[in-house]
């Protein structure tokens, strides 16, 4: 793995010479191409090397102390921040939110650059793991802005340099209809490799098309209750053919970019510890996990410096806490830094089947009890937790199943701690935990944590005419318009 990640800062200027290559070819004639070709700046990465780039890229600034834990955690509420507070609270950093939209679409349009490269060269299976990584993160992107630039945001070489905004209810099904697309072409069985750029699953193409199937049937799970036919349609679509759409079925599956280990590739959480102690679990997450007993306590967090006790903070209260009194975050998820930044595990996956069986929707040979021990199960046994205590846990009245949907949510929120996007998306979606908004927040008359992020301020100077009436569904920079998918009512 260190092998390729040193190849994606050699490539860096190749992968972004991709980019402009089409412009430039359009205003050149063919001979003057060939005459001022420089052999040692290549204007075309290899299609792994721009694969390793995004997946590095994305992890990098996505699952990072600005790009999840300052904010996306604490909204979900597992986090909370002891030092430096203003994330929690909801006074965020502008420069922050125009950071990472434009690394977004960096990303989502050099993974359109090896979509395209790999239907030129008839690679299939690189075409179907690029389709599914780009879905995937345009599912974080719209659950994050909602409405954002999309049918027209990765052709600027075909002169969409202000493209428009599409709506979420626009979003969502092209996403879906694209993961189906890419999941009809991992079952071809094509034989095309993935390469060493595949830093997610060493090029095993089972694995992607695990992650393809169990991403649509998160996406259909979001839409059950906003467009029941298609969410329906995807399930039985999924669950009624395994053999053609499989999904995760064991810890091994999980799609977790796991990193180096080694300056400049450590673990972003990690790599945030060696400077700086700003983050402690939240109250939310302590109190749920100590009422219930539950052995991932001592995994999740540690012991609070001052007396031992476990204490998770409160989030964004209204004034910075006393930083000795609280539990800091658990060995496993930052003091690694060759862990691990989270996409999706089987442990949702199987959570997600439980809620649809539970729905009374047609799910194969799945069981809502057998699906959600499933799920329970694979959490715990990931946390290192052995087989006695699962069993006593599982089977602990307070935990065993007993049709009780909300039992479901818990154990999917306990179960994504580290992958703070989905558990702010799951809390918006379902109202578990029952968040408060932050005590110290400036923006008053909120009942709950933000709805959605910023706009970046460059879009109102540099694509004011698109972004106007979309950035006017903005209330107080955080809440307003609703995801299309939060069904919630009497929040504000």
């Amino acid at each position: 793995m260190t092998t390729i990640l040193n190849k994606i800062k050699k490539h860096r200027t190749a992968i972004f010479g991709i980019m402009a290559a089409a412009s430039f070819q359009a205003a050149c004639t063919k001979d003057f191409d060939r005459i001022n070709a420089n052999p040692n700046e290549p204007t075309e990465a290899p299609m792994t090397n721009v694969l390793a780039y995004v997946l590095q890229d994305f992890s990098a600034n996505f699952y990072n102390a600005w790009g999840d834990m300052n904010e996306p955690s604490t909204y979900s509420g597992h986090l909370g921040k002891i030092a430096y507070i203003d994330e929690a609270r909801y006074m965020f950093r502008a420069g922050t939110i125009t950071d990472l939209w434009n690394k977004f679409y960096r990303d989502v349009k050099n993974a359109q650059l090896v979509i395209a490269s790999a239907e030129q060269q008839d690679a299939v299976n690189m075409q179907a793991a690029a389709m599914t990584f780009q879905a995937f993160m345009w599912q974080l992107g719209t659950d994050r802005w909602r409405d954002m630039p999309f049918s027209e945001a990765v052709k600027g070489d075909e002169g969409f340099v202000t493209p428009k905004y599409d709506t979420q209810e626009d979003i969502y099904p092209v996403i879906i209809a694209q993961l189906e697309r890419a999941a009809e072409l991992f079952a071809q069985k094509s034989n095309d490799q993935l390469g060493n750029g595949d830093l997610l699953f060493g090029g095993n193409v089972t694995k992607w098309q695990k992650f393809c199937n169990s991403l649509r049937l998160r996406i259909a799970l979001r839409l059950s209750e906003v467009d029941v036919q298609r969410s329906q349609a995807t399930v039985q679509q999924i669950l009624g053919n395994p053999a053609q759409y499989p999904i995760m079925t064991s810890n091994d599956d999980n799609a977790y970019f796991v990193w180096a280990g080694a300056d400049p590739y450590v673990e972003p959480w990690n790599n945030d510890s060696r400077t700086r102690d700003d983050h402690g679990v939240s109250v939310n997450i302590v109190d749920s996990l100590s009422k219930y007993a539950d052995p991932r306590l001592p995994i999740y967090a540690k012991p609070a410096p001052s007396d031992g006790t476990y204490r998770g903070v409160v989030i964004g209260p209204a004034s910075s806490p006393s930083v000795a009194m609280y539990s800091r975050i658990g060995s496993r998820f930052r003091d690694n830094s060759a862990g691990f930044s989270p996409f999706m595990n089987y442990a949702e996956t199987a959570l997600i089947v439980a809620e649809l069986a539970n729905l009374g929707w047609s799910t194969g040979a799945w069981t809502a009890q057998d699906a959600y021990n499933n799920g329970v199960r694979a959490s715990l046994q990931e946390n290192g937790v052995g087989a006695s205590q699962i069993d006593a846990y599982i089977n602990s009245p307070s935990v065993a199943w007993n049709g009780n949907t909300s039992k479901i949510y818990l154990q999917k929120w306990l179960a994504l701690f580290k992958n703070g996007h989905e558990a702010w998306s799951e809390m918006r979606r379902t109202d578990f935990p029952l968040l408060p908004a932050a005590p110290g927040s400036a923006f008053t008359g909120h009942t709950r944590p933000p709805f959605r992020y910023p706009y970046p301020v460059d879009e109102t100077t540099l694509n004011g005419r698109n972004s106007e009436p979309f950035i006017k569904d903005v209330v107080d920079n955080f809440w307003g318009k609703k995801m299309w998918w939060d069904t919630r009512s009497n929040v504000s």
